[in-house]
């Protein structure tokens, strides 16, 4: 495209409002030139770390800018490529629109896919960092989310240490707020070799907010996990770059129920079933984990269920992930339930009682099958085609009880099976007369791990008395004494 730029108005507008609403949009001429609105860059940095994250972000080679719902952008005569997304609750806008010589405005609609938030399911993304509070409200309202967790940590990695946004800490209230989104500011405690926590809804931050290498060894997450539940808190174990999650110490936590949640960012790991094989009960939250602009708030993202009494505040919604009333999507909106009861919930069943399965996804282009999933084993599933909503309706009689979820996935991928793109947390059933469902597997390989970690305290635990020491020891003994209780259950 080329020619004469001249300023013109843009807006856009919800349908079911009229009124403007917070989106990401992309504006491009022929010849692919990128167009950015007043207040955003065309060239930004989209690489961490980054002095200047939000605003702008940057998904594979492609430019977008979030707007409040209107902007004003300098652009010539003639055709302009429109791109204009809201999540995945709204039908994105991708086409062509002939700008006249002189023409001023352009006036673009959003239509509605569905109202989850109309059924009390509320998105939020558990973790996202560096960016300001200000610019994670606007993201996050551009993305459809309704919270958004922004965590301050200690950052180590290049030069002199820093604390993005821990000035800007809210604990159990919002920092900001709009009638679309809320962005709470907490923190990320971080062990170099014990894992990661999100430290959510705490009162007051929970110090120290780094551990391990370069320094000692001499706070256990085990501590952080008491701290903030003290506070009121919710912990959630926050996936960084490269962890897994039988790594360091948290599966021990998890045994002890001192780490509340498990967030995805991507696939369902297979150690997360292995929790949940040997009878521990374990939510989901998601997170895009933003921490540059190449990332999206919500990229994977929480839907959680409020009760039907409840309005949306930010304690209602971790009560909400608490309980394990969630499912975690990067694109799917998959719902599920067992005898119209949702995840999270707690079943007692008569043995040989069927039990009626519902997995409905209400975009189903955005997957190719839906699964129910049985003790990690799939026992009903339905291929996803065309645009409607979707479901998959099955009864099931369960053997010995155990857990049952939802999944979406994809199955044209590199590598061994499909891809998950959505996944509900546990229902969990109890068949009367039987035992706790607890797999001998599970429990072995997670014997094997906390073994293993003992030979690590031993061997490489860097200690200033034999206290922290003897602390760190406990948590992993403690753990292998829940571990033998599951097995003589």
């Amino acid at each position: 495209m080329s020619g004469h730029l001249h300023t013109v108005h843009l807006r856009v507008n919800d349908a079911a409002t009229g009124q403007p609403t917070p989106v990401r949009l992309r504006l491009t001429g022929p010849d692919g030139t990128y167009y950015a609105p007043f207040g955003r860059l065309s060239a930004f940095s989209a690489d961490f770390p980054s002095p200047d994250v939000g605003g702008n972000v940057q998904i594979h080679d492609k430019k977008y800018a979030y707007i409040d719902g209107a902007c004003e952008v300098r652009l010539p005569a003639g055709t302009v490529h429109v791109e204009v997304s809201k999540g995945p609750e709204f039908l994105p806008i991708d086409r062509d629109v002939t700008l006249g010589v002189g023409q001023m405005a352009i006036r673009l609609t959003l239509e509605r896919r569905c109202d989850l938030r109309g059924e009390r399911w509320y998105s939020g993304d558990t973790g996202c960092y560096f960016v300001s509070p200000h610019a994670a409200l606007l993201e996050g309202a551009g993305e459809g989310l309704a919270v958004v967790n922004l965590l301050a940590l200690e950052h180590r990695r290049k030069g002199p240490a820093f604390l993005p946004n821990l000035l800007a800490f809210s604990g159990q209230q919002p920092a900001l707020a709009s009638p679309e989104c809320m962005v709470v500011v907490n923190t990320l405690n971080q062990h170099a070799a014990l894992g990661s926590l999100g430290l959510l809804n705490s009162h007051r931050i929970v110090y120290p907010l780094s551990s391990g290498a370069p320094g000692p060894d001499d706070w256990t997450l085990s501590d952080w996990c008491d701290q903030c539940h003290r506070k009121g808190g919710l912990v959630v174990w926050t996936r960084q770059p490269g962890a897994a999650l039988l790594d360091g110490e948290t599966p021990a936590d998890f045994l002890l129920g001192k780490i509340d949640v498990l967030e995805l960012r991507g696939e369902e790991t297979p150690e997360w079933y292995t929790l949940l094989d040997a009878g521990f009960r374990v939510a989901l939250a998601g997170s895009g984990g933003k921490m540059s602009n190449r990332q999206t708030l919500g990229g994977c993202r929480t839907y959680a269920r409020l009760a039907p009494d409840e309005a949306l505040d930010y304690r209602a919604w971790i009560e909400a992930v608490r309980a394990g009333r969630t499912f975690v999507t990067r694109g799917p909106l998959l719902q599920f339930t067992v005898n119209d009861l949702d995840p999270g919930a707690r079943l007692d069943v008569a043995e040989g009682q069927k039990l009626r399965v519902r997995a409905e996804v209400k975009n189903p282009s955005a997957g190719d099958a839906v699964e129910v999933v049985h003790n990690g084993a799939v026992v009903a599933t339905r291929d996803l085609n065309g645009d409607g909503p979707q479901a998959l309706e099955a009864e099931v009689s369960l053997v010995g009880g155990g857990w049952l979820a939802a999944r979406c996935v994809r199955r044209d991928r590199r590598g061994p099976g499909p891809a998950m793109l959505a996944h509900t947390s546990p229902v969990y059933v109890q068949v009367a007369g039987c035992p706790l469902h607890v797999a001998p597997e599970a429990v072995a390989a997670l014997q094997r791990y906390l073994e293993r970690m003992l030979v690590w305290v031993a061997r490489e635990g860097r200690f200033e008395n034999d206290k922290q020491h003897e602390d760190l020891v406990a948590v992993f003994r403690a753990a292998e004494g829940v571990l033998k209780q599951r097995t003589a259950v």
